[in-house]
């Protein structure tokens, strides 16, 4: 089996390439635009990189031949004003990945989302793989956006069409987990007073979800990967703190962080820089989400290695 995964030289993508590597006899095609996979990655007979531009689709209709499936991870997150150049970079691309996809007969397609799609979902009342919500983020109507291009691609051509929305993965190694820990530990780290609902799932449990999606027979539709846990996002960043004995998030007025962002974006537009923060970044963290996982645990992962944080906060 081939696959090739988008955006391989990036944080999730680099990590399931190993996973894959390390855990199945697959051959990879690992697609970069302007950054190199990291090191451990380069010269691997079963897994070369290849430089390609979503944006010139006949560069990518060499890399797709022969190739079975196609894992989406490429994509713009660090860089001012989202609003203008997420319809592009997420929309616009990703149509030309899928008419690459379909040109070359790709057998399945698999799009990494998010369950900020839905709109606010919480334990209660979980994301259930509707295409109709209405989210407030850019990041996510985008997203919602290529989830219905991709569902109706494989409808129209017959190829598997998946969207994997994922919850917050964490663990070492993960870049917003690192960067929390070091804000942690300069007295940085704030968050917001009211509480909001997340799902969580640890950084292996993820990968092996994911592989399975990509490697098993007969996978399509919507999958939320999530954990057993209910939590907040102050009690993740809580009980983070405590495990790395770093210092607890500053509680702060929403208008301070909204602020930061704000300097961050400015600072991006005027320096050509990346921006670690946006509004639309607060926009999106302010919603509270949790994915019905009953189809991931039938279809994907049954046993999860880590059923809650609480289980899994060692890997941190």
């Amino acid at each position: 089996m081939v696959i090739a995964i988008t955006g391989a030289a990036g944080n999730l993508g680099s990590l399931l390439s190993r996973h894959l590597l390390r855990t199945t006899q697959c051959d990879l095609r690992l697609l970069t635009h302007q950054r190199d996979v990291p090191p451990d990655l380069r010269g691997q007979t079963r897994a070369p990189a290849i430089r390609c531009d979503l944006a010139e689709p006949e560069t990518l209709l060499p890399v797709f031949d022969g190739v079975d499936c196609v894992v989406h991870f490429a994509g713009v997150l660090f860089k001012a004003h989202p609003k203008s150049f997420l319809p592009i970079t997420n929309i616009a691309y990703f149509k030309n990945l899928l008419a690459a996809a379909i040109a070359k007969k790709v057998r399945r397609v698999i799009l990494i989302s998010f369950p900020h799609v839905e709109g606010a979902t919480t334990p209660d009342h979980p994301a259930t793989g509707k295409l109709d919500g209405k989210p407030d983020s850019a990041h996510a109507r985008t997203r919602l956006e290529e989830e219905k291009l991709l569902f109706a691609a494989g409808a129209e051509h017959g190829f598997e069409a998946v969207s994997l929305r994922v919850g917050m993965v964490y663990g070492r190694g993960i870049l917003m987990i690192d960067a929390a820990r070091w804000l942690s530990q300069h007295r940085l780290l704030g968050i917001w007073r009211e509480p909001t609902s997340i799902h969580l799932i640890s950084t292996e449990d993820f990968l092996g979800a994911t592989a399975a999606a990509a490697t098993r027979e007969n996978i399509r539709g919507v999958f939320h990967l999530g954990d057993d846990g209910r939590q907040t996002l102050q009690d993740f960043l809580d009980l983070a703190t405590t495990v790395w004995r770093t210092h607890k998030p500053w509680r702060m007025p929403l208008a301070v962080i909204y602020l930061a962002a704000w300097l961050c974006e400015l600072q991006s537009a005027l320096l050509g820089t990346k921006s670690p923060l946006t509004r639309d970044f607060i926009t999106i963290g302010r919603c509270s989400y949790y994915g019905d996982t009953a189809r991931m645990r039938a279809e994907l992962l049954p046993v999860l290695k880590y059923a809650t944080f609480r289980e899994g906060k060692t890997t941190l």
